[in-house]
């Protein structure tokens, strides 16, 4: 089990470096994730608060699945939770689904909590004049 706090695992991001053989592409890849993030928080709160099934779906899959790549699995087991939540009414729209806020508003502070945990990586990693310094991977 992985001691990180907010559910990183070190090891997808290895793999993930190893795959891209190339520190620059791996660097610009995490940091895009980071840019990404809020948006993707918001546009999920969006299509919640407008009770929209579309825009919910595209928006929890889309940050399901950059966190599966980037080995926040807390956050991606949150938002596949959410995914799993999300039901269509015959009209089309979003169905009302006791917990599905309270569940968005844990999403959304865990992705605060993720985003600040992989700025201090990468602070620590400006500081030492390389990449992100990440957490060991757990035995």
């Amino acid at each position: 089990m992985n001691a990180d706090p907010v559910g990183l695992d070190p090891a997808v991001l290895a793999r993930l470096r190893l795959e891209l053989d190339d520190d620059e592409g791996w660097f610009l890849f995490l940091r895009n994730f980071l840019n990404h993030l809020p948006r993707r928080i918001e546009k999920l709160r969006r299509g919640l608060e407008g009770a929209d099934y579309e825009v919910s779906m595209d928006a929890v899959l889309s940050l399901k699945i950059s966190c599966q790549m980037v080995g926040a699995e807390r956050l991606a087991g949150m938002a596949l939770q959410l995914q799993q939540s999300l039901a269509v009414g015959s009209d089309g729209a979003l169905c009302e689904i006791p917990g599905l806020e309270q569940l968005f508003e844990e999403i959304s502070v865990l992705a605060g909590q993720t985003s600040l945990h992989l700025e201090r990586c990468f602070a620590q990693g400006a500081a030492g004049g390389g990449q992100p310094v990440l957490p060991p991977a757990a035995d």
